[in-house]
């Protein structure tokens, strides 16, 4: 008898599992959450706390780059010591976190506690679908996983409106520090439920890849961190140095990775998937897809309340049609779009996406005449952005996922979710870079919007061109009557 079926109890048995799989949602919505909710408050954060502009970049790029760096390793660590340990150990640590953030009295302490969030988060989420499997059987099982989308949908719609809405409330002279104080009240909802979850870890122990671990964080960090409140077009040469010294850490741990899984030991990334002809194709796609959505979005933050003056709240009703259209969208297509047209769906909500980004360039380009006033139009250009990436995200999923062996979707899911938030990261650090770089007083911004939206539809097209290299070599597999390998 295997040391999961120990601890797991009969899933038929199990009269908390509806109340535990509430738990579980709230604890993976209130981090998706924490990664939009901060970036209409971003502006105001740095109004109260001073300090760079380029720190507005920093409030958002330091919870997610942990978050992508460590998120492997937080499945790993569950797969050790438990998964509703961990699952405990890191809604406790996250709670503790938000509230060092609502009362951080700097800039760089506020950084400091969301490195400590996103790392918190990192382990939370990858322990979310080991629990479910634990606590369902038959029929269940799809109910209960099928329950993750709907909710994660509500939570981006409901982050930037509620991060403004929260803001611009100041309850009891709160502010800002409301946005993470919300986190405390929802993590105690999780953890007064939490005592239900079943203990549950892999049958077998793998090891945990410290040095893999540490070779990513460090590579990653130091491609990131120069492009974060840069001007790209004046890098000095540290910068340059710093981000070839990172590419070159990357190809180190790619080489560790290799050793390790050749050792018999655990690798932190399996290296089966690369045989897949379309899964690098995958994560490049999903890298520059998910840096245009957080770019842009980032961008129009600054450009609204920096630029035009606009407040919060304003600024957060501003991005509710994106929201909107994406949930709606992201329904349509899981629901119906998918399985009847498969990977078309994918180009469909790309060029969606980029409609709705030209429509963008167009209201900034006609909201020059005016510098100072509200562009009217652009809620809708952003409603148009959101559904497209409504349409393209589960059919990405689905197709990225489809050619892989049973035994490997676990660890492609987690590389996926990984460098989803690298890509988000990378795409603050890019296009919020583009846009502070040129900005100025005098025109509300607009010259420098615009480059930067430009920016965002080249990363469309290199999602695009990406895509259909993923597309082409898993039809490729098929047609050889393979999975990719």
């Amino acid at each position: 008898m295997t040391a999961e079926h120990v601890l797991t109890p009969a899933p038929t048995a199990y009269r908390w599992r509806w109340p535990a799989l509430a738990a579980l949602l709230l604890g993976e919505a209130m981090n998706l959450l924490d990664a939009t909710i901060v970036q209409v408050a971003s502006p105001a954060i740095h109004a109260d706390l001073g300090g760079s502009v380029s720190d507005i970049q920093w409030f958002t790029a330091a919870y997610t780059l942990p978050f992508a760096v460590l998120l492997i390793t937080g499945g790993r660590l569950g797969d050790i010591a438990g998964r509703k340990r961990l699952f405990v150990i890191g809604v406790t640590g996250f709670m503790l976190a938000s509230a060092a953030c609502a009362l951080a009295p700097s800039v760089g302490l506020l950084i400091t506690f969301r490195v400590l969030q996103g790392a918190a988060a990192a382990v939370i989420i990858p322990q979310t679908i080991g629990l479910i499997k634990a606590m369902f059987t038959g029929p269940e099982v799809s109910r209960a996983l099928g329950s993750i989308g709907p909710v994660m949908g509500l939570a981006a719609v409901c982050g930037p409106v509620l991060g403004g809405v929260l803001t611009h409330a100041d309850l009891f002279g709160s502010s800002w520090r409301a946005v993470f104080l919300v986190n405390v009240p929802l993590s105690l909802a999780v953890l007064a439920i939490s005592p239900r979850l079943p203990e549950n870890r892999a049958p077998r122990r793998p090891t945990l890849d410290l040095t893999g671990t540490l070779l990513a964080t460090a590579g990653i960090g130091l491609v990131v961190h120069p492009l974060i409140g840069a001007d790209l077009s004046a890098l000095p040469g540290w910068s340059w140095g710093a981000v070839v010294a990172g590419l070159g850490l990357m190809a180190v741990f790619a080489a560790h990775q290799r050793r390790v899984a050749g050792a018999g030991r655990s690798p932190l990334v399996e290296p089966s998937l690369f045989a897949h002809r379309g899964f690098p194709a995958a994560l490049v796609t999903s890298t520059s897809f998910f840096a245009v959505t957080n770019g842009l979005m980032t961008v129009v933050v600054l450009q609204l309340q920096l630029g035009a003056g606009v407040g919060v709240l304003k600024a957060g009703l501003t991005l509710a049609p994106w929201s909107v259209g994406l949930a709606v969208a992201s329904w349509i297509a899981g629901a119906h779009l998918v399985e009847r047209y498969g990977r078309r769906v994918m180009t469909l909500g790309l060029a969606v996406l980029s409609v709705g980004a030209l429509s963008a360039i167009a209201v900034y380009r006609a909201a020059a005449a005016d510098p100072g006033s509200y562009p009217t139009p652009l809620p809708l250009a952003l409603g148009v952005v959101g559904a497209g990436v409504g349409l393209f995200t589960p059919a990405f999923f689905t197709a990225a996922l489809k050619p892989l062996r049973p035994q490997e979707i676990g660890s492609a899911a987690g590389l996926l979710n990984a460098v989803q938030q690298l890509g988000a990261t990378l795409g603050v650090a890019v296009l919020g870079s583009v846009y502070l770089g040129g900005a100025s007083s005098g025109d509300a911004g607009l010259s420098a919007v615009r480059p930067a939206v430009w920016g965002a539809v080249a990363l469309v097209v290199v999602s695009f061109g990406a895509s259909r290299l993923m597309v082409d070599a898993s039809a490729s597999a098929s047609a050889e009557g393979g999975t990719g390998r």
